[in-house]
């Protein structure tokens, strides 16, 4: 019987790491503990919800105004008293979070074995996107065991010197949350969102919030999405606005009111795969509806000049617009317009995942623990 802490502290990383945390529970030579940071605290509440996880420890870090430094330092301390009080055996974090590096830190000033979920994604500049670029470089150098879920991940991973019986090439969890979430007939709790016609409008479902995007970035995206709506009248706009007063008080300055667009405040993660389901496309710049919305076949406007997910972008599927008004206006205006253009990106083949990563994930764990001498059949696109 091995000890494993699952840590994760954001929204996104607790879509990604629900459905290990229901495949660590089943295997029967591992002892499943759950440790949340709360770097984000409502937003990741509502996943632990939908999922039903219920955390043995919850640091509740998250403040107002918080800086890097601030929820480093806090993370670092809350899981010196939980790993003293549990000894876990490995720690598994995911992707690019500060919870992320600093959980990684916090195992490794303990000696404890470090898994990292989501390894290996780059874009070879430190500062796009910041932090969370170097984020996923120090934790790889802090990691025992990478679970990569692309083989360009593995490649980028082989290039910094991992060794590669150390690296697992697993797909994106991601993939296997969504199996439980979307479907065909949902009915939504958010109620404007019933009243969206999804059958006759050409609905755009929008998230933008990165540090990198603050200022200039939002404005810009807002300007272009005004455009989009006036110019075309088959559109309806659903901007999912994160909580952060940053992203939030310029978006309701420049959207607020306008016709036919709905600012929603975040969803839980079944409504939110639910509107991705049916919406017609999606303009974000998150890096995990990079790869959900593939999944379902929904063309995808990046709105950064880089990505750490460039398998998407070379099959297809998703294209980098950055923040300029007129790239991003003439690129929407295409897919809008141009059908070809549109079934092009939206039949691009997702490179991400089959619904198996944490199986995956939890047999290369119990190999690398001796607990089965069962081969792990890896993820190959």
């Amino acid at each position: 019987m091995k000890k494993i802490i699952t840590i994760f502290g954001t929204r996104p990383e607790a879509i990604k790491m629900a459905p290990l945390v229901k495949e660590l529970e089943k295997r029967e030579r591992i002892q499943s503990k759950v440790c949340v940071t709360a770097q984000h605290r409502e937003m990741l509440d509502q996943v632990l919800e939908q999922f039903d996880i219920t955390p043995d420890y919850d640091l509740n870090i998250m403040k107002s105004k918080q800086t890097l430094t601030g929820i480093t330092n806090r993370v670092l301390e809350g899981l010196e008293e939980v790993f003293a009080e549990e000894k876990p055996d490995m720690i598994l974090v995911h992707g690019d979070t500060t919870t992320t590096f600093a959980g990684g830190l916090a195992a490794f000033y303990q000696q404890i074995k470090v898994g990292h979920v989501e390894a290996g994604l780059r874009t070879f500049d430190k500062y796009f996107p910041f932090p969370e670029e170097m984020n996923r470089k120090l934790t790889g150098a802090l990691a025992d065991i990478h679970f990569a879920p692309t083989q360009g991940s593995k490649n980028n991973l082989l290039r910094e010197g991992i060794k590669e019986e150390d690296i697992f090439i697993t797909g994106n969890t991601v993939i296997d949350a969504m199996e439980h979430t979307v479907e065909q007939d949902f009915i939504f709790e958010t109620e404007e969102l019933n009243k969206i016609d999804f059958e006759n409008k050409k609905v755009i479902m929008i998230t933008a919030h990165r540090r990198e995007n603050w200022g200039a970035g939002i404005e810009n995206i807002c300007e272009a999405l005004n455009k989009i709506v006036e110019e075309n009248e088959d559109v309806e706009l659903v901007y999912l606005v994160h909580l952060n007063p940053i992203v939030k008080e310029v978006v309701y300055e420049r959207l607020g009111g306008k016709e036919r667009v709905h600012l929603l405040d975040p969803l839980d993660t079944k409504e939110t795969h639910n509107l991705m389901n049916k919406c017609f496309m999606v303009m974000t710049d998150s890096g995990g509806l990079q790869e959900e919305a593939p999944h379902l076949g929904k063309p995808v406007l990046v709105l950064r000049d880089v990505t750490e997910r460039p398998e998407a972008v070379s099959h297809g599927t998703v294209k980098l617009v950055g923040t300029d008004v007129t790239k991003i206006t003439s690129e929407a205006n295409l897919l809008i317009r141009d059908e070809k253009a549109y079934e092009i990106m939206s039949k691009a083949v997702n490179p991400y995942g089959d619904g198996l990563a944490s199986k995956r994930i939890c047999d290369a764990i119990e190999v690398y623990f001796g607990l089965s001498d069962k081969k792990v059949n890896e993820y190959i696109k």
